[in-house]
C-alpha cells in the first residue's frame, strides 16, 4: 500500500447537505425518527415492544452508588442473550445483553444532528440521558448495565456472548458524536476511561481474549484520532491480531480443550488477516471488516488489506442482494453460501446494509476504486432506506425482497419476514443504526487526498476543504443531472465517480477516466456540469443464483424497483413482463407492457402452453414498499 494514496472522508461540519431527495428524509430523521427514539428508549411507545434500556441504565446507577458506598447488592443470573418480565426478577436487568447500546447509537445519531441542525431541547433531553449514563459508571471505568445490576463478580467472563465490548464500541462513537457536536466532554470522559480499563485489562501478559460482536474496534480507531493517544489505535490492533488465534480464547474462557470449533459465526474461526471469504453473522462480519480497514490503513499493513480486498470481492461478486442487502439467512443471521440469495427467505438485515457501507466507505479511504462506493450507493438507496417508514415510526429489521404475507403469517420458515414495518423491536438495533447514518451522511459523500477531492454519491450540498468551497446541485435521482460551482483556493482534481449503472454519460470539462472516476484538473473558479444517462434496465442475476432463474428485476440509475399486490392485484407470480416492455417513467413509478399468466386451479395437468392476458405492470422504488398498508410485493418479475 502506497500511504501517498491514502484519502479521508470529510467531515460532517464541512458538508451541509442541501439535496432535492435527501431533504425530505434527512429531516424526517430529526423532525419524527430522534424523536420516536427518545420515547421508544424510555417506553412510552403504545403498542411497541419494550426497550428497557434507560430503566437499566436508572438501575445501574443505583447499584453503582452503592457499590461505592461498600453495599452489596442482590446477584441475579447473567447466562442468557435476553431477560423478559418472565425470566428476570423485577430489580434484575431486562430485555438483550446489548441493549445499554440503543442508547448510545441514538446519542450518536444526535449528535450529528445537533452538528447539522443545532436544537437546544433536543440537546437538553440528550444531556439528561448522559446524566443517567454517567452515574451507572463503576469507579474503575466499567459500564455495562447487565454486569452491573445483575452479577458485577462476572465482569469480562463471557466476551463471546455478552456484549460488554459491543457496547462499550457504541458508547465511544455515541461519546464521540456528541462531544463533537456540543463540547460536552461528560460522555466521552467516561468513554476514555472505559477505554482506559480495557487496555490495562486486555493486551500481551493480560487476558488475550478480543469481543465476540464487534464494532469496539472501530471505536479505539476513532478514539485514537480524536485524541491522539496511540494505545487505544493498538488495542484495536491487538483486537484484530488476536481473533481467531488457536487455542481459541472464546474456548479458553469456557475452560476447555478445542477439538473442532467452529467460529465462523464470529469471524473467529481463523485470524482476520488470512481470511477471504465473508462469514458468519453478517452484522459482525462487516464491522469487523470495516476496523481491517482502518488498521489496514493506520499500520501501511498490506496482508491484511489483501484480506480486506478478497473479502470485498466475495461480498460483491457472490454474496450481495441486488438492493445492497447481505446476510442471506436467517440462521444466525449470516452470510450464506456464495451464490445463496433467495428472494422469499432472504435476511438482509438493515443494520447489515449500514454497515457494508462502513466498509466501503474505509475501502474508498484505502485505495482508488469507484467499486466501493457503487456498493454504497446500492445499499444507501435501497435496503437501508426501505429500513424505515415514510413517516419514520415504522421499521423494518429484515428487508425480503418478495413477501407473501400469508406465508409470514403460517410459514415458520418465513415468520422472520414481516409485510408491514413494526413500531419497534425488542432487538433494537437497526431504527438507531439507521438515524445514526442517515444523521451522518455528509461524511460518505467525499473523500480527499493531498491533491484531489473524490465525488462518491451525488448528494446535493455545500463542501468547505483546503482545495475549494464547493457548491454541489443535484437533480440525481430525478434526472441525472449534477452541477458543482468551485471556488478555487488552489490547484487541485475533481474526480467524479461513474456509476456502474450508468451506459453514458456527458460532462462539461476535459477528463480522464481512472478506476471508474473522471478526473479534472481544476486552475481556477469555474462550473462543472455532468449529467447521467438515466434509462430503465432489466437486470439479471448470475444463473448460478438459483432463485432468478427466468426471472430479472428493473432498475433505473441506483433505485430497484418492486412490483406490490396493491398496484397488480394478487399472484404476483403470474405476472410476466413484455420481450418489449416500453417502460413508463412518470412521478416516480415506472409502467410497463406485460402479462399475466391465466390461473390453472387444477393441482396436477397434462403440460399445456400457458395462456396469458396482456396488462400494465406498475413499479415502484423498492425502498417505498409497505407504505399502502400489507400485501404481496416481488423485486424480481418473470421475464
Amino acid at each position: 500500500m502506497n500511504i501517498n494514496q491514502f484519502a479521508t472522508h470529510l467531515n460532517i461540519n464541512d458538508v451541509k447537505i442541501n439535496d432535492s431527495f435527501w431533504n425530505r428524509i434527512t429531516e424526517i430523521v430529526r423532525t419524527s425518527v430522534i424523536p420516536y427514539q427518545y420515547l421508544a428508549l424510555q417506553d412510552k411507545i403504545e403498542g411497541a415492544e419494550k426497550s428497557y434500556c434507560i430503566e437499566n441504565f436508572i438501575k445501574a446507577g443505583k447499584i453503582a452508588a452503592k457499590i461505592k458506598q461498600g453495599i452489596k447488592s442482590p446477584v441475579y443470573p447473567a447466562d442468557r442473550w435476553v431477560y423478559d418480565n418472565k425470566s428476570a426478577e423485577d430489580n434484575a436487568f431486562h430485555g438483550w445483553v446489548f441493549q445499554d447500546s440503543d442508547v448510545y447509537k441514538w446519542l450518536e445519531a444526535v449528535g450529528y444532528s445537533l452538528q447539522n441542525h443545532p436544537d437546544d431541547e433536543l440537546q437538553k433531553r440528550a444531556d439528561e440521558y448522559i446524566d443517567i449514563i454517567c452515574k451507572a459508571q463503576l469507579d474503575n471505568g466499567y459500564l455495562d448495565t447487565l454486569y452491573i445490576i445483575n452479577n458485577h463478580n462476572e465482569i469480562f467472563t463471557n466476551l463471546k456472548d455478552y456484549h460488554e465490548l459491543y457496547c462499550f464500541g457504541h458508547m465511544v462513537e455515541g461519546a464521540i458524536s456528541y462531544y463533537n457536536a456540543t463540547g460536552n466532554d461528560r460522555l466521552l470522559n467516561a468513554a476514555c476511561k472505559f477505554a482506559d480499563l480495557i487496555c490495562n485489562t486486555f493486551g500481551e501478559n493480560k487476558i488475550k481474549g478480543y469481543p465476540g460482536h464487534e464494532i469496539a474496534e472501530m471505536a479505539l480507531v476513532k478514539l485514537y484520532e480524536l485524541t491522539d493517544k496511540k494505545q487505544y489505535l493498538d488495542m484495536a490492533k491487538f483486537f484484530i491480531d488476536e481473533r481467531g488465534k488457536k487455542p481459541y480464547y472464546f474456548d479458553i474462557e469456557r475452560g476447555r480443550k478445542t477439538i473442532e470449533a467452529n467460529y465462523h459465526y464470529n469471524q473467529a474461526h481463523i485470524q482476520p488477516r488470512y481470511q477471504n471469504e465473508a462469514v458468519g453473522h453478517a452484522v459482525r462480519g462487516v464491522y469487523l471488516y470495516s476496523a481491517m480497514a482502518d488498521i489496514a490503513k493506520a499500520y501501511n499493513d498490506d496482508e491484511l488489506f489483501t484480506a480486506c480486498k478478497s473479502i470485498w470481492d466475495n461480498i460483491e461478486n457472490k454474496k450481495l442482494y441486488i438492493t445492497g442487502g447481505i446476510g442471506a439467512t436467517v440462521d444466525g443471521e449470516a452470510f450464506s453460501f456464495n451464490y445463496d440469495l433467495p428472494n422469499d427467505l432472504a435476511y438482509a438485515e438493515t443494520c447489515a446494509s449500514i454497515g457494508l457501507i462502513f466498509f466501503a466507505r474505509r475501502m474508498s479511504e484505502c485505495e482508488i476504486n469507484s467499486h466501493y462506493a457503487d456498493v454504497a450507493e446500492r445499499a444507501l438507496y435501497n435496503t437501508v432506506l426501505s429500513g424505515m417508514a415514510e413517516d419514520g415510526k415504522s421499521f423494518f429489521y429484515v428487508n425480503p425482497l418478495e413477501v407473501l404475507p400469508e406465508a409470514s403469517h403460517f410459514d415458520s420458515r418465513k415468520r422472520h419476514i414481516k409485510p408491514v414495518r413494526q413500531k419497534w423491536f425488542s432487538c433494537a438495533c437497526c431504527p438507531p443504526n439507521l438515524a445514526r447514518l442517515i444523521s451522518s451522511l455528509n461524511e460518505y459523500t467525499y473523500t480527499q487526498n493531498d491533491d484531489t477531492i473524490f465525488v462518491n454519491q451525488y448528494i446535493g450540498s455545500e463542501l468547505k476543504s483546503d482545495k475549494a468551497d464547493i457548491i454541489v446541485t443535484s437533480s440525481y435521482i430525478e434526472n441525472g443531472k449534477v452541477s458543482f460551482e468551485i471556488n478555487t483556493i488552489k490547484p487541485f482534481t475533481l474526480a467524479l465517480r461513474i456509476p456502474s449503472w450508468c451506459d453514458s454519460f456527458n460532462l462539461s470539462a476535459d477528463y480522464e477516466m481512472k478506476n471508474g472516476y473522471a478526473f479534472i484538473k481544476i486552475n481556477n473558479q469555474t462550473k462543472i456540469e455532468i449529467t447521467f444517462e438515466m434509462k430503465v434496465k432489466i437486470v439479471k442475476c448470475s444463473n448460478k443464483v438459483r432463485a432468478n432463474i427466468g426471472k430479472a428485476a428493473v432498475m433505473r440509475g441506483p433505485l430497484v424497483y418492486c412490483i406490490e399486490e396493491i398496484d397488480n392485484s394478487k399472484n404476483l407470480h403470474l405476472l410476466k413482463l413484455s420481450e418489449t416492455p416500453n417502460f413508463r417513467y412518470k412521478n416516480g413509478a415506472i409502467f410497463a407492457d406485460g402479462f399475466r399468466e391465466i390461473e390453472d386451479i387444477n393441482l396436477y395437468s397434462e403440460y399445456e402452453k400457458p395462456q396469458f392476458d396482456e396488462c400494465t405492470i406498475k413499479f415502484i422504488p423498492y425502498y417505498t414498499w409497505g407504505n399502502r398498508g400489507e400485501n404481496e410485493m416481488s423485486v424480481y418479475i418473470r421475464i
